[in-house]
Parts: C-alpha cells; structure tokens; sequence
C-alpha cells in the first residue's frame, strides 16, 4: 500500500494552481472538470509519478472550519521536504510568500512555515 494523493482544501482553485505552481514550483498532473470544480493536482518536478497534492474546495462547513481553526491555531496543513532550507526561503521571500516562521533549527532538522495565501500554513522542512 502506498500513498497516491493527499489533499488540502483551498478557499479558490485558481489562485491555489498558480501558488503552488507559479510559486512553489509544482507541476500540474491533472486538471479536470468535476461539475462546479476540479479535480487538480500536482506533483514534485523531481518525482512527477509521486504523491499527487490534491487541491480541493472547502465548499463544506465542516471543511471551512477545520481550515480556520487550523489557520487560527497556526498549525500547518502539510508538510513539504526541501534540500536546503534557507535558500528555499530566500526564494520564496524573494516571490513575496509570508513566513510566519522562518527557518528554525529544531533538534537536527530545520523547519519553517509559510501562509499559501488560500487559506493554509505550510510547513517546509530540511533533515
């Protein structure tokens, strides 16, 4: 058994496809129409027959408050694995992404968190 896709809701598909693609640089591996949305993921450039990262609609109550108390709380939704942490951020500062963390080392791993400006903090980590 193994993990084919994860999800995270977002309060808008569009601006969360050019985030996590402009931005952070993951690939679009599907896009399809599924009624009001869509079902659009997207995969590590470097594993693109990886995990797929699932971009889904908070339309649901449930969905929405899970997402704020989260955001409120500043717990993040996921976490991605990078290689070299501060060069990660500087890029990212550079694109105007905000960190409510910078990068911190914890105990042999260095992690950091961000806001994915649709609705989410991201945890970013080097081990």
């Amino acid at each position: 058994m193994k993990i084919i896709v994860t999800s995270i809701f977002v309060e808008d598909q569009d601006k969360a496809l050019a985030f996590y693609s402009e931005t952070l640089g993951f690939v679009k591996k599907h896009d399809v129409p599924t009624g009001e949305h869509r079902w659009i993921t997207l995969v590590s450039p470097d594993e693109q027959d990886g995990t797929e990262l699932l971009l889904e609609p908070n339309e649901h109550p449930a969905a929405k408050e899970y997402q704020k108390k989260l955001f409120e709380e500043g717990i993040p939704v996921t976490m991605f694995g990078v290689a070299d942490i501060q060069k990660d951020y500087e890029r990212l500062v550079e694109k105007g992404v905000q960190f409510t963390m910078a990068p911190t080392e914890m105990g042999g791993i260095t992690i950091a968190v961000f806001d994915d400006t649709c609705g989410n903090l991201i945890q970013i980590i080097q081990q």
